[in-house]
């Protein structure tokens, strides 16, 4: 059976990966931290194995409670440890004068003196290139000091993990360092090498979608670069470049994959990583691209960022925590606390990607079947009263995507085999907003009580990567049968609306096979609004069994033995130490004399598959 030449091809996830601050996110590690306690002893001890390699213990096997113990405290969200929240570098002015009406003088080194020396100095040379100044007007400067941080809780990678460590990053910002290790993670769980994968296809059918949203703000990116000559530093060469938001998937091209092939970073604030997915499917759907790797890293735990939205009242502060509780300790494990009395969200960073295909080449090559897309909305919010406010643009597209899934699965699928994971970030704005959009839908669409995720209370808010950490644990609820309840609160909120919702407060167990179909939603700063249908393993298995036959897909399944072995190899040494993440500096770099140029095809030396010139005139109706 052949596929008819006006059908739309379905993109396939084939590959699923990264790290985020419940572990690797490959193998479906990372969302069996958050239902640890659900899972069957097997499952709990491969995934506690997976963690301690991860963060460097010595005893991977056979661990003891006490370190079972404390691989759960040092991972998730948990006091900050990227940096010392009780020792925050400022910089107070201070203006300094004489006493007693006296000029102020002070003892320098000559080559400390400003290149302008102000008018009001006298400056007098000492012995030992020392000189002495002394200053009549009041002198203005920078006094450094340490102060405490209001906030003291991040979503951070598990304790002990550095991906600097990994490969030669060569002062790399934090957020390029997650990339090169969450793209190769991901590489590494689709059973598949990069020459493989660059085999399979012409060089532009090959794609790399990814960005993040605040762009590199560590002191070797953005930070810097501003930061620096107030702080008697110089920038780098690196600071600028390493610093833009979409740096990461350049990362990708450059030094893991090699690709040449299109490439973009779409930026929607919160909701970046799924338009970055809708663009590989629109890619994909059209036949443009045949594999798409899509994937977004942000390392925003830094002080400045997190005092910058804790000044804008999105932050759960230490002091609001504690009168949540009405105690002295600050819970920092329950700081993110999705559709219940709350104080404010927790940022976080991560790195997670998918690889997709479409489902002809999926077949052809055996490729595992993960899930599938099947389908992306997003829309912007209209006329607004302030631009971090929300609006009308995510009614637009959690109700786009329902209506969709209606269509592609039948509303009785849709009604009682679909499920949200939200974009719960734990403010008291958005349990109201989101809440009021989940109902609503709901209730329209008879889906009652419809079921709600909000995997941010174990992980936190990674800003780009966000729709990613929810998608990861769409992806093993249907591998593992369990979706994440909301564990870190104890009620829900007066204000929410959920007449029409089950909002969890335990995990839920699911039988996959009777869950067809997910929705991931996202909600960003701007009016960036974006909800995601997502097709399970058994739904993509059935429709692609309607499209090209059972022989076909047995055959299929054939072919995957061999792939689904090397993933599992992957899985069994990914943490150990003896896989390092791709990072090919430098090698096999292409320079224009060695391409093999014709007038109908273009030939690149390490791809198999020439580019094809033989274009038609898309205008050919108009010429």
């Amino acid at each position: 059976m052949s596929k008819a030449s006006n059908t739309t091809p379905l993109p396939v996830i084939v590959g699923c990966g990264g790290i985020n601050p419940a572990g690797r996110v490959s193998g479906h590690h990372a969302y069996r931290r958050m239902v640890l306690d659900a899972l069957p002893v097997s499952k709990q001890d491969r995934t506690y194995r997976s963690l301690a390699e991860l963060m460097g213990m010595t005893n991977s096997l056979g661990l003891s409670s006490d370190e079972k113990r404390q691989i759960c405290n040092n991972t998730l969200i948990r006091r900050i440890e990227n940096f010392d929240p009780d020792a925050v570098l400022w910089q107070s002015t201070l203006q300094m004068q004489g006493a007693d009406e006296q000029p102020l003088s002070f003892v320098i080194s000559k080559r400390q003196l400003p290149n302008s020396v102000p008018d009001d100095w006298k400056v007098t040379e000492l012995t030992d290139g020392q000189v002495q100044v002394a200053c009549t007007a009041p002198l203005t400067t920078m006094l450094p000091e340490l102060r405490p941080s209001k906030v003291t809780s991040a979503g951070q990678l598990p304790s002990g993990f550095d991906p600097a460590a990994l490969y030669p990053s060569r002062n790399h910002p934090r957020g390029l360092q997650l990339a090169v290790y969450g793209a190769s993670d991901t590489l590494g769980s689709t059973g598949f090498s990069v020459e493989q994968l660059k085999s399979m296809v012409a060089p532009d059918q090959f794609a790399v979608y990814s960005g993040s949203a605040m762009g590199q703000l560590d002191a070797d990116g953005y930070a810097g670069l501003l930061q620096n000559p107030l702080l008697g530093k110089r920038p780098s060469s690196k600071h600028c470049a390493l610093g833009l938001s979409e740096m990461p998937g350049d990362f990708v091209n450059a030094y893991v994959l090699g690709s040449v092939g299109e490439t973009a970073g779409i930026i929607g604030a919160c909701a970046t990583f799924l338009y970055n997915v809708k663009r590989g499917m629109d890619d994909i759907r059209r036949g443009d691209k045949r594999i798409v790797m899509v994937g977004n890293s942000e390392a925003p735990v830094q002080p400045h960022v997190i005092e910058g939205y804790r000044v804008m009242g999105a932050l759960a502060e230490d002091e609001a925590l504690k009168k949540l509780d009405g105690t002295d300790h600050c819970d920092n494990r329950r700081a993110c606390r999705p559709f219940s009395s709350n104080a404010g969200f927790t940022v976080a960073e991560a790195s997670v990607w998918i690889v997709l295909m479409d489902d002809e080449l999926a077949m052809q090559q055996g490729a595992q079947i993960m899930g599938s897309v099947g389908d992306v909305f997003v829309n912007a919010d209209g006329y607004k009263k302030s631009i971090p406010g929300p609006g009308i643009g995510n009614y637009l597209t959690v109700a786009k995507a329902v209506a969709s899934a209606r269509a592609i699965l039948g509303d009785d699928a849709l009604k009682h085999g679909t499920y949200m994971q939200a974009h719960g970030t734990g403010t008291p704005q958005n349990r109201v907003t989101e809440s009021h959009i989940l109902n609503e839908i709901a209730q329209k669409f008879g889906m009652a009580p419809w079921l709600v995720g909000a995997v941010k209370c174990f992980v936190g808010h990674s800003m780009a990567p966000a729709g990613g950490d929810q998608l990861a644990a769409v992806l093993g609820a249907w591998q593992d049968g369990w979706v994440p309840g909301i564990t870190t609160i104890d009620h829900i909120a007066d204000d929410v609306h959920h007449d029409h919702l089950n909002l969890p407060l335990q995990h839920v167990e699911i039988d996959p096979t009777a869950m067809p179909g997910a929705f991931v939603n996202s909600k960003g700063f701007g009016g960036n609004n974006a909800t995601g249908l997502f097709l399970s393993p058994n739904q993509t298995l059935a429709m692609l069994e309607k499209r090209w036959g059972k022989a076909r897909l047995t055959e299929m399944q054939r072919k995957q033995e061999s792939v689904i072995a090397n993933a599992e190899d992957y899985d069994n040494n990914a943490d150990n130490g003896s896989i390092a993440p791709i990072y090919q500096f430098g090698e096999g770099v292409v320079d224009g004399e060695d391409l093999d140029i014709d007038p109908n095809e273009l030939a690149i030396p390490g791809f198999p598959n020439p580019v094809n010139l033989r274009l038609t005139n898309p205008y050919e109706d108009m010429s």
